[in-house]
């Protein structure tokens, strides 16, 4: 089959990298890509290439695919789904994995997926929804402190903040209010904070079944001890050790419920928990694959990717069966100087390839490109994905590092506690 892999990011590099694994791939496209996702050698054809397509244009993107025979397109970022990008190109009969702007509402509306749990007695934190700073900053003297303050749309990441005092949360609704997010934060949901270790759980959803991948643990502030701003994610590790028996049944039960009310949906479904004391309840659905969460929940995969996504797309949920290898995987962020704030872009990258010559090492692009003189360089915030598998965690934690201290960029900025809490068990989040 040809397949295009919408997206420019890590994920899609893990996407692709994984893909490239299957022979029923022939061909494989990445639009627009990055600097790890041409090349790509592939089991049944040429190596893969990047494509300058804006993923957010379906008649662009439909226009290439039945061009270039495109058997498979598979979304990777929220924005082009919430957009409707593949309600458009299903309608021209294209196989696309990934849900429909209906159901992308879940991720591109935090009230909307606060209101889908509530209807489908989906255990979650308690909440408000406001579209006025007055009432907001009302409701938030009411409860006090901690407490959530969220956007409600689209916002890469970054419009959550977790107000520890009055005055961050006083904050927090004046800049959702003030534009700092866009059109996102014309709406601002106000949510109890919840304690407890959190993790992730995706799934490949068709027909109204959940099929579970591994869990896996995000670590979304900038700097090391969980301090500094949110983040896109700075590190991650799968699966999550921390996890009891009954609350890995109570998250897939979950899943199950969700996809049972989701019909129509064909993709990636990620439930991000926490484990509170009262169980797992869910902080957040998201509609895609997850990021850095895909980087190592892939490469445990054994199953064919190429096929899943297929079964998936075209919603045969009884082809749909799924392997895992019992590795670990640990991966790292290297990160440009000043992320998540403002950052310079064109650092040239030293490095990869004596780093993906440690045993079980794979480096995933984030934000790379070429310079004029063929060099690899930075062009985003988070930059690369150090990956490493290992047979117990802290080998995959050991080499993780160990690949990142081979590869340098001015001003490369990583945590050096990733998975640290995991080490010291469950009371290191008490």
């Amino acid at each position: 089959m040809n397949v295009l892999v919408l997206g420019s990011g890590g994920r899609e590099h893990a996407i692709a990298a994984t893909l490239a694994k299957s022979p029923q791939v022939e061909a494989l496209f990445v639009a627009p890509g990055n600097g790890g996702t041409e090349g790509i050698a592939l089991v049944g054809g040429a190596p893969s290439k990047n494509v300058a397509l804006d993923q957010m244009d379906a008649a662009a993107v439909g226009e290439f695919a039945e061009a270039n025979g495109i058997d498979l397109v598979v979304i990777g970022p929220e924005a082009p789904l919430v957009a409707g990008v593949a309600d458009a190109l299903r309608e021209h009969g294209i196989a696309v994995y990934g849900p429909n702007a209906p159901e992308a509402l879940l991720e591109g509306s935090k009230e909307h997926a606060k209101r889908f749990m509530g209807d489908n007695d989906i255990p979650t934190a308690a909440y408000a929804a406001f579209d006025n700073a007055d009432d907001a900053l009302a409701y938030v003297r009411e409860q006090g402190a901690p407490i959530v303050i969220k956007a409600d749309g689209l916002a890469a990441g970054k419009g959550v903040v977790v107000a520890e005092t009055l005055a961050m949360a006083e904050d927090a609704v004046r800049a959702c209010f003030d534009g700092a997010f866009g059109d996102a934060g014309s709406t601002v949901v106000i949510e109890e904070c919840m304690t407890g270790p959190e993790c992730s759980m995706l799934s490949f959803v068709t027909g109204g079944r959940s099929f579970p991948m591994a869990p896996s643990q995000d670590h979304k502030r900038a700097y090391d001890g969980d301090t500094g701003p949110n983040t896109g994610g700075m590190g991650v590790y799968s699966p999550v050790p921390i996890v009891a028996d009954d609350e890995m049944d109570a998250m897939v039960a979950i899943m199950d419920r969700a996809a049972a009310a989701l019909p129509a949906y064909r993709g990636t479904l990620y439930g991000g928990f926490m484990l509170t004391p009262c169980g797992p309840k869910i902080v957040e659905f998201n509609v895609r694959f997850g990021d850095p969460e895909t980087q190592v929940v892939l490469p445990r995969l054994q199953s064919d990717l190429a096929e899943t996504m297929m079964a998936v797309a075209e919603g045969r949920a009884a082809d749909t069966d799924l392997s895992w290898s019992d590795t670990w995987a640990v991966g790292v962020v290297l990160a440009s100087a000043g992320y998540p704030g403002d950052y310079e872009k064109g650092k040239v990258i030293l490095g990869i390839e004596e780093a993906e010559a440690l045993p079980g090492v794979t480096v995933f692009h984030a934000g790379t490109t070429r310079n004029a003189d063929g060099e690899l360089v930075t062009a985003g915030g988070r930059v690369l994905n150090v990956v490493a598998l290992g047979s117990t965690f802290e080998q995959a934690r050991e080499r993780a590092y160990e690949a990142c201290e081979l590869i340098n960029f001015e001003g490369k900025q990583l945590r050096t506690d990733i998975g640290a809490k995991a080490l010291r068990g469950r009371e290191a989040w008490a």
